[in-house]
């Protein structure tokens, strides 16, 4: 199991995600038209030509999420009750075709539960860092997480 339980976390505990992903067309084309995103700057290379990016945007969507894809196996693989909410999402930086992403966490707060005495609320903010480190995308998630087994 890679993720650590709720008592193994502390405020302030930083994650540099060792996993990278550069980001393809393809990924970019199936995500958009699997979720029904027909936005012409993520499927038409005419229609994004013409923008004032010059070329194809990524996804928002895909990038939050592979965001969170690239942190899980550091931070609650195995020992995941639910993810509780996702706030403060923002995308100060656009993704683009070719752009690699890495990820990194630090733990922002820390609260026990209050219903499930087995389990605890760790709020993680995630980042989202292109190949020219800028953030790409950032967010906070509150995950309820289990506490080790005695």
């Amino acid at each position: 199991m890679a993720g650590r339980w709720f008592d193994e976390w502390k405020v302030g505990d930083r994650v540099a995600h060792e996993i990278r992903r550069t980001v393809t067309e393809t990924d970019n084309l199936l995500f958009s038209t699997l979720t029904h995103n027909v936005q012409p700057l993520h499927i038409d290379l005419e229609a994004a030509k013409a923008s004032e990016f010059g070329r194809i945007l990524v996804n928002g969507t895909f990038t939050f999420a592979l965001m969170i894809g690239l942190t899980v196996s550091d931070t609650t693989v195995g020992t995941l009750v639910a993810n509780l909410g996702y706030d403060q999402v923002v995308m100060p930086k656009p993704v683009f075709i070719g752009d690699t992403l890495r990820a990194d966490t630090e733990v922002t707060s820390l609260r026990e539960s209050r219903s499930r005495p087995n389990a605890g609320i760790v709020t993680f903010q995630h980042r989202a860092i292109n190949q020219r480190d800028e953030i790409v995308c950032q967010c906070l998630r509150s995950a309820l997480i289990r506490r080790k087994p005695a």
